[in-house]
């Protein structure tokens, strides 16, 4: 059967290649040639192949693989796919709205969305799922649990679970499905100093239209002088939502985007259409390195025309553009047609999947092969390689310690214990981890289940094994190493007070959740947020505004 893929995946493979130059008669020829050779090897193969071959799993294979050789982007969708990939462009689905996750083999309830039908009957994070309907659903799969929780609007379903840390663990819940809408906008509000602050996780259909009704309260109802878009860990989504939201701060007409598909008649140009908000309001953009595509469009072209200060890390750098295409059968192609180009006329796209090396992998741009660019005012700006912040803020690696915490559950955990035993807590502004918390949490990590890599020791039974090796283990260095040992030996106690500042702000985040859900917990980052901390220093400073927005001499 591998045989079998290879020889499809390197048939169709070699079509693409051909697709890619079919502009003359003789191209079309070889398409037409190649194709033919492809059917024929399908053909034989089913009839004199020694086992039984699947067709639609053999054929899917194939198309994969050749769309994976283009790019990550362009992707067949059949017809069973395509309720996940409406969810993102549309921002809605029908089910009972909650996310799930799976665990030591079990499916749990792991965030019910805010307002959803299971935020209303009451389901809580870290309950596991034991039935739907009639069916013991105890090793499913996450995705096999999600199928049978999703459904028709007004259709029910009834879900049992076991709830940790409670006296009556087993309820069942009778839930109506809705049509669940993904709210692009979880949260807005003033940080303080009357700077505005409004948190875009997507771009979806509805995202323009909840900006603005956001800016629109910020500035009628709240009386805000300066703005802060966040845009971190916003994947993008439908460009053309993007462009109405430059619109709300550039003046009408403004060119904000070209997007170049083969050839010149395929160009597009992307203006303002309606007249702006507020082109005068000083804008601070937060980005890092999961903003990509759509947020990128939103980001560069601001930076470009100096309309906005850029803070965080470099973003992703997808400057590819796709479109769907209708297939047979009801399938879907998502195709990658065109690249874009900001207003200063830089690509940000950061790797070129056209240019592979020779084992078939790619790399991003390198630096020095970039091209500079002058935004409206003369500074320079890079190509190739995503949107570079005018402030740059580095964040700290977080230790394994933590990592650990949150990778194994002990956070989540916590914060169910918490949340079955502590009624209500303060607001999201406000609440914080207080020394009883944290003490409270570190009695709650076992220290014989819970394992994170104590780099120390094993780095010290490393120096062992290279000592005895190399014929340096005498009795005086055997007594030396031990000395060092007990000196180094890791302890869980100390190393949570160690790192109580880091643990705190995923506790506290947790923990917030469960009440307040997720514009509960951006609320309560806003209090020690880096990002936000120099973004907000830009605002309250107009001297300083100004000056990253003015070319530099060396831009000059």
């Amino acid at each position: 059967m591998k045989k079998l893929l290879f020889i499809l995946v390197a048939g169709i493979t070699t079509l693409s290649a051909l697709f890619g130059n079919a502009a003359t008669r003789s191209d079309k020829a070889e398409i037409s040639r190649n194709l033919d050779i492809f059917n024929s090897i399908y053909k034989e193969l089913q009839m004199y192949y020694v086992d039984t071959i699947d067709a639609r799993k053999s054929i899917e294979t194939a198309i994969n693989a050749m769309l994976a050789d283009i790019d990550p982007y362009t992707e067949y969708i059949p017809v069973e796919d395509q309720e996940d990939f409406m969810t993102v462009s549309t921002g809605e689905y029908a089910g009972i709205g909650s996310y799930i996750m799976q665990r030591d083999g079990k499916v749990y309830f792991s965030e019910p969305r805010e307002g959803s039908p299971a935020q209303h009957v009451g389901i809580r994070p870290g309950d596991l799922i034991m039935k739907i309907d009639n069916d013991t659903v105890l090793g499913w799969t996450s995705e096999k649990v999600s199928e049978r929780l999703r459904g028709q609007a007004g259709t029910n379903v009834s879900v049992t679970v076991k709830r940790p840390y409670v006296n009556d663990s087993i309820l069942t819940f009778n839930i109506t499905r809705e049509k669940i809408q993904i709210d692009p906008v979880p949260y807005y509000g003033v940080i303080k100093d009357n700077i505005g602050y409004i948190d875009i996780t997507t771009f979806n259909e509805k995202t323009a239209s909840e900006v603005k009704d956001a800016f629109i309260d910020l500035k009628n109802n709240h009386q805000i002088t300066s703005l802060m878009l966040d845009l971190r860990n916003n994947g993008g989504g439908l460009l053309e939502e993007a462009v109405k939201i430059l619109g709300m701060f550039l003046p009408k007409n403004t060119e904000v985007l070209r997007t170049r598909g083969k050839s010149q008649l395929n160009e597009k140009v992307y203006k303002t259409t309606s007249r702006p908000l507020d082109a005068e309001i000083p804008i601070v953009v937060l980005v890092n390195d999961n903003t990509a595509s759509a947020s990128e469009i939103l980001a560069g072209a601001l930076q470009d025309l100096d309309r906005a200060v850029i803070v965080g890390r470099r973003s992703f750098g997808k400057g590819l553009v796709q479109s769907v295409r209708p297939l047979p059968y009801e399938g879907m192609l998502k195709v990658t047609i065109s690249k874009y180009y900001i207003p200063s006329g830089r690509l940000i796209q950061a790797i070129d999947y056209s240019h592979r090396n020779p084992d078939g992998s790619v790399g991003r741009m390198p630096d020095s092969l970039t091209t500079e660019y002058p935004t409206a005012n003369g500074r320079i700006v890079r190509d190739g390689g995503g949107i570079t912040p005018d402030s740059t803020v580095t964040l700290k690696d977080i230790s394994v310690l933590t990592y650990a915490l949150v990778v194994d559950n002990w956070v989540f955990d916590y914060a169910n214990r918490f949340a079955a035993t502590t009624p209500s807590i303060a607001a999201p502004r406000d609440f914080e981890i207080t020394d009883s918390i944290y003490t409270d949490f570190s009695q709650f990590v076992d220290p014989e289940k819970f394992e994170y890599d104590k780099l120390c020791e094993k780095r010290l039974s490393d120096l062992r094994e290279v000592v005895e090796a190399t014929g340096y283990m005498t009795d005086s260095v055997v007594a030396q190493l031990d000395i060092l040992e007990a000196l180094l030996k890791q302890d869980l106690k100390r190393d949570l007070d160690t790192h109580r500042d880091e643990v705190s702000r995923y506790l506290v985040s947790e923990i917030v959740r469960r009440y307040y859900y997720d514009s509960g917990v951006i609320e309560n980052n806003l209090n020690h947020d880096e990002d936000i901390a120099m973004g907000s220093a830009i605002l309250l400073d107009p001297k300083q505004y100004a000056a990253i927005l003015s070319p530099t001499k060396e831009d000059k």
